[in-house]
């Protein structure tokens, strides 16, 4: 197979997963940014409740969070670095009480690979 229709087919399939229902993890989520400027991945983390459906809902005010919503949403924990193994080594090793699901933190390896690419590639980071 040529690498074009690899990596069309590699595409495919990882649009498809990102699609997928996932498990959230109770101990919250991590939003990934990259800052060109100062040169550095910054990783926030939140805290969250599961309902019985599975959605997060914000510990305040036991609403649901929504991925759209404009509400400014108080971090528990911001961590930087220059690296994806700095920051993941330091939220698996140091502050391992951040994450209980071994596919949280496998998808947040991947993200930070990617994050780390686009920060010295000087690319847009835009987290899956």
């Amino acid at each position: 197979m040529d690498s074009s229709k690899s990596f069309d087919k590699k595409t495919k399939i990882d649009n498809n997963l990102s699609n997928r229902y996932i498990d959230l993890d109770p101990k919250g989520y991590f939003i990934i940014k990259v800052d060109l400027e100062e040169n550095k991945i910054i990783l926030k983390h939140f805290l969250n409740n599961i309902n019985d459906d599975g959605y997060a809902l914000d510990p305040e005010t036991n609403e649901p969070i929504k991925c759209d919503s404009q509400n400014k949403r108080v971090t528990n924990e911001v961590f930087e670095g220059i690296s994806a193994k700095q920051l993941g080594i330091l939220i698996t090793e140091e502050r391992n009480d951040l994450i209980t699901r071994f596919d949280h933190a496998l998808y947040l390896g991947r993200e930070l690979q990617k994050a780390e690419e686009c920060l010295y590639k000087k690319l847009p980071y835009i987290q899956d």
